[in-house]
């Protein structure tokens, strides 16, 4: 058995957060769109389980969020989890983009194929959701709505008529210590997300811009204060319709409508030194993208 499927990125459009809840997560409304920047994961027949990654991230294999993902599925179906994982890095390591959730998803929707669950198993969504907030989304990727604790579709929205450029600081910053920032200020009023999806289903370049809304982004700040920098620098770009930061960064992108003026941006923040992309919307999740060999 040899699976390959692409693990899309994937950027908050709109990320709005409210106080903590009693389970321990805050109350999240957010936009999320799928890109078609990928990480490619191959999954294989082996007589244990493996997670190999080029390059390397420096953790155990069994830290892995990949790993995590094998070990879920086999148990929640009854099944051995003795499986090869190689995972081919394009998305930078806690950047916001959710790369080490897509690989996750990507390995959910391999092992669903391969082990003859049904599309969309309800036991592989109950996995989905226990690895992550981002990881149902990236099953099925688009551009979607979501509330919960960022984990449950609300409604699913047109794939945007824009292009992003991408660009990381290089320095990570911990998800739990920008929401622990974040509870010791008052959390940022906002339009909600009406005004982007208007934008969205309108085919408004200029408006999604204008809506694009993160209210993690002072909370980093703080702890990485390039992310502010970067975020200058894209707004200063010919064509940028708007920036904001990925998640709880430290990537952040811009909007733009014409993709050279997007690599132009990219190509000023690389010759800094920085990692950047150019990346469009991407209609499908890992399900959409496996492809490969069952035996």
């Amino acid at each position: 058995m040899t699976i390959r499927v692409e693990a899309p990125a994937k950027v908050n459009l709109f990320l709005g957060v409210g106080p903590c809840r009693r389970d321990g997560y805050h109350e999240v409304h957010t936009v999320l769109c799928a890109l078609d920047l990928c990480d490619e994961v191959v999954v294989e027949s082996a007589d244990t389980l493996r997670v190999d990654v080029d390059p390397s991230l420096g953790i155990d294999q069994s830290e892995n969020l990949a790993w995590r993902a094998a070990e879920a599925l086999g148990a929640a179906v009854g099944r051995d989890a003795a499986v090869h994982i190689s995972l081919r890095k394009r998305i930078p390591m806690a950047g916001g983009l959710g790369g080490g959730s897509s690989d996750a998803a990507a390995v959910l929707a391999a092992l669903e194929r391969a082990w003859g669950l049904a599309h969309e198993d309800p036991r592989t969504s109950a996995v989905a959701r226990l690895l992550g907030a981002d990881v149902p989304f990236l099953l099925d990727g688009g551009c979607a709505v979501l509330g919960g604790r960022g984990d449950a579709l609300e409604r699913r929205l047109a794939t945007p008529r824009v292009c992003f450029a991408l660009v990381n600081p290089g320095v990570p910053v911990s998800t739990a210590a920008a929401y622990a920032g974040l509870d010791r200020r008052p959390f940022e009023a906002s339009a909600g997300t009406r005004p982007i999806e208007a934008a969205i289903e309108a085919g408004d370049g200029l408006g999604i811009g204008a809506a694009l809304f993160n209210g993690i982004t002072d909370a980093s700040v703080r702890i990485q204060p390039s992310i502010a920098e970067e975020l200058l620098a894209l707004r200063s770009a010919h064509g940028c319709l708007g920036a904001a930061m990925a998640g709880s960064g430290s990537t952040v992108f811009g909007v733009f409508d014409v993709e050279d003026d997007a690599a132009d941006a990219a190509r000023e923040a690389s010759d800094r030194g920085l990692w950047t992309a150019v990346a469009r919307p991407r209609v499908g999740g890992t399900r959409a993208s496996v492809r490969g060999a069952v035996l």
